[in-house]
């Protein structure tokens, strides 16, 4: 009876609440309209300036030169390649690892307590900062720039990503399935390597490939670090070229045919982690449903 008067139409409270509730709904959902708005305007815009770019020499030549017409992105797409593959091997076993240690001994630690705040600060540090952190303690020292520096300054920005997932995922594992596995015997790292990190392994690797996605696209650290190559090198060990720092190259200079390529870089980068990211949830989905 009482809810019933509650939730009457006369009650100035049930309508004062109601308008609240609908105005709430309704700012709500225009600021997500508004967002995917820009967002659909920047993907229409890229796809329109970078589909023109996108064509069979663009992965099997070289950049141009200045002024010069032709030319491709292959040093810089496997430049890219190269590093940010080199630096996902790096980032992955340590985010790992380090998570699986806050997960199971940094509760109560000050060790523990100390890394998640780091953790977080990395989480947030501006990326030319990191890179010039590199380029005083590597490219300094060894008198060159490289594309192994490239690939630890870009590691150091995926690995707090690849930690505080680990470490917020293994958070997630029901306490009765650690104390399962502990009642018939099994070590603790056992325990956390073969049943928690298990449990869990579609949002760890979500984890791997949010920080794919964050370094894919970093030019501020590969600007200190591995620079950039006008021409095709596999030698991790001399400057690299790399799609971030081309495609900043390209859009600032006055020649057509270097915008060009620079949009379809971005397009090419875009749809890539975009591409990425819809096949793991697809793949992540259908295993669920199995």
């Amino acid at each position: 009876m009482n809810d019933t008067l509650t939730q009457s139409p006369d009650n100035p409270v049930y309508r004062r609440r109601l308008w609240v509730h609908r105005v709430g709904i309704f700012l709500s959902s225009a600021a997500m309209a508004l967002g995917v708005a820009f967002l659909m305007w920047i993907l229409f815009t890229l796809l329109i300036k970078g589909v023109s770019a996108i064509n069979f020499a663009m992965f099997t030549e070289s950049t141009p030169a200045p002024g010069s017409e032709g030319g491709g992105l292959m040093n810089a797409i496997v430049g890219s390649f190269m590093m940010v593959g080199s630096a996902t091997l790096i980032s992955t076993p340590i985010g790992i690892l380090a998570g699986i240690y806050l997960a199971e001994y940094g509760n109560k630690s000050m060790f523990g307590a100390v890394t998640r705040f780091v953790t977080d600060i990395m989480l947030s540090a501006p990326s030319i900062v990191i890179g010039l952190f590199v380029y005083a303690i590597y490219v300094a020292n060894v008198k060159h720039f490289s594309g192994w520096a490239g690939s630890i300054a870009i590691s150091l920005i995926a690995i707090p990503v690849v930690v505080r997932t680990t470490d917020n995922m293994l958070g997630l594992v029901p306490a009765s399935l650690q104390e399962a596995a502990f009642a018939l015997g099994a070590p603790r790292w056992k325990v956390a390597l073969m049943i928690r990190l298990r449990a869990v392994k579609a949002g760890v690797i979500t984890g791997i490939l949010l920080a794919v996605a964050r370094i894919s696209g970093e030019t501020a650290p590969l600007l200190f670090t591995a620079l950039n190559n006008q021409f095709f090198n596999g030698n991790m060990n001399k400057p690299m070229a790399n799609l971030p720092v081309v495609i900043y190259q390209f859009a600032m200079s006055p020649y057509d045919n270097w915008r060009d390529l620079a949009w379809g870089g971005a397009l090419l980068i875009t749809f890539s982690v975009l591409g990425l990211n819809i096949l793991s949830r697809t793949l992540f989905n259908q295993k669920s449903q199995h």
